[in-house]
């Protein structure tokens, strides 16, 4: 009777287990084009151009093996003018923005209560530095310039030269729809239809 060889044994086994390991680990890769990674909800609308629209990124990003799509439209009057727009995002490019720290600059220059009502006063009018200390309740026209200096430094807010003049400032109408959207993905995360969440730091 031959001897067996545990050691080749051994090896072929290793070999057979590591294409198993090989074909399971292919079978899971989620970046792969032909990876079926999402779960098609049919009809989330009543309207039916935007189930064709759902349609449609959803395919895409399946055929390109993308994480997601964000396609978003809107329209808002701001300091006498509107501002209208249809915007098309691959999910990846906006998680890069967190990845490189974008996301954190842009939301700590803005993210303080008083930055946030100088722009929410903007939004609603054209406004003087006067009407800014009276409608946002700052102590000095110094305490509004310290806020609106950074807003303009950001290309958010300008003086409105076009209609009212020197000295009234306006968010610019092309922010106008980075605002409102955050806005609204804050809006998104306060739902509470499916999950709840208390938002105030802990201690």
């Amino acid at each position: 009777m031959a001897e067996r060889d545990y050691g080749t044994e051994i090896d072929a086994l290793r070999n057979d287990i590591n294409e198993i390991k090989e074909l399971l680990k292919g079978s899971n890769d989620k970046s792969r084009p032909d990876s079926k990674i999402f779960d098609k909800m049919k009809d989330m609308s009543t309207d039916k151009h935007l189930n064709s629209l759902m349609d449609r990124i959803q395919n895409e990003c399946e055929a390109d093996g993308s994480i997601g799509k964000v396609v978003y439209l809107g329209v808002f009057a701001s300091g006498g003018r509107q501002s209208n727009w249809i915007s098309e995002l691959k999910a990846d490019d906006l998680l890069k923005l967190i990845e490189n720290r974008t996301a954190e600059k842009v939301l700590a220059c803005i993210g303080s209560s008083d930055k946030l009502n100088i722009l929410l006063a903007l939004l609603k009018k054209t406004m003087t530095v006067a009407q800014l200390v009276s409608e946002c309740g700052f102590n000095s026209t110094g305490q509004v310039y310290h806020h609106l200096n950074t807003l303009i430094a950001a290309d958010l807010v300008q003086e409105d030269l076009e209609y009212c003049g020197k000295g009234y400032y306006i968010v610019i109408p092309y922010r106008v729809q980075g605002i409102v959207m955050l806005l609204s993905g804050i809006n998104d995360m306060l739902d509470t239809r499916y999950s709840s969440g208390s938002w105030n730091e802990s201690k």
